[in-house]
């Protein structure tokens, strides 16, 4: 079992927020920054801690894992090394509009990259059985919806290579010719399909006062980035609207996470599993 290092928090800054926990940073060392989990999760940072060093250790460009932490109030997090000067993807496009282009094309180019990439399947959890698992604990479907969504899931073709789990264009981050993925607490394995649809999800599925607050940038905007993405990541001459009808239905299972943490059901996202249900 490996043991939590003890720190103040008086050596940290509160930087942000999100569902699980907080961000901090070192206050006398800018290359420390700090995840800390909300009270009570123990087991949740070391089991992220152990997946952020394997999927280090594979070779895949993501900020080197640190150690595991307690504070003084019980809390439990990690520490990584900070990539500074850094800015995501979101970021640099809300940023730098007339460059949207440009951001799309990169985050393509690394999300093709890292969906190459074959891994070792007995070290990481199938995308399939994720979705499965989550849908079998999801108390806002039907029996007859779940039968057919599991068989659109058992139904999709397998893959042995690396998934994100949360491929937001905001998990992405670059500084100078060096790129890196973040948060990667949902790393798993299988069809690129599940992955690429939070790209979709988050550019086209959500609500505009969501992507406003989240990624700092109007909803066309994130439509033009999933516009200039798709020809990238697929290939020219494939018809936008073609892959966005591949790839609603994997964006509305991503529902399946939402209302898990929502504990409601989400008709904004159920919306793409028509064509399923």
């Amino acid at each position: 079992m490996i043991e939590a290092s003890k720190i103040s928090l008086n050596d940290y800054v509160l930087t942000g927020g999100g569902a699980n926990g907080e961000s901090y940073d070192n206050k006398y060392d800018p290359s420390i920054m700090l995840k800390l989990y909300f009270p009570g999760k123990i087991q949740q940072p070391l089991d992220e801690m152990n997946l952020a060093r394997k999927v280090y250790d594979m070779g895949i460009p993501t900020p080197e894992p640190g150690d595991y932490v307690v504070t003084e109030d019980g809390r439990y997090g990690i520490r990584f090394k900070r990539i500074l000067g850094k800015k995501s993807y979101s970021r640099a496009t809300a940023d730098e509009p007339e460059k949207v282009a440009q951001f799309a094309s990169e985050f393509a180019r690394m999300c093709r990259q890292l969906h190459s990439t074959h891994v070792d399947t007995t070290l990481f959890e199938n995308v399939k059985e994720r979705n499965l698992n989550l849908l079998e604990e999801n108390p806002y479907f039907t029996a007859a919806e779940k039968d057919r969504l599991s068989r659109f899931i058992c139904d999709t073709p397998d893959e042995d290579t690396a998934i994100h789990g949360d491929l937001q264009f905001s998990n992405a981050i670059f500084v100078g010719d060096q790129r890196y993925f973040i948060d990667l607490g949902d790393f798993c394995y299988g069809n690129h399909l599940f992955d690429i649809a939070m790209v979709y999800l988050c550019c086209n599925l959500s609500p505009e006062p969501f992507i406003q607050e989240t990624f700092h940038m109007p909803k066309s905007l994130a439509q033009e980035f999933w516009r200039q993405f798709v020809p990238e990541y697929f290939g020219a001459g494939l018809p936008v609207g073609e892959i966005d009808e591949l790839i609603r239905p994997y964006a509305g299972l991503k529902t399946l996470i939402i209302e898990r943490d929502s504990c409601q059901p989400m008709p904004v996202f159920r919306e793409a599993l028509k064509p399923i249900l």
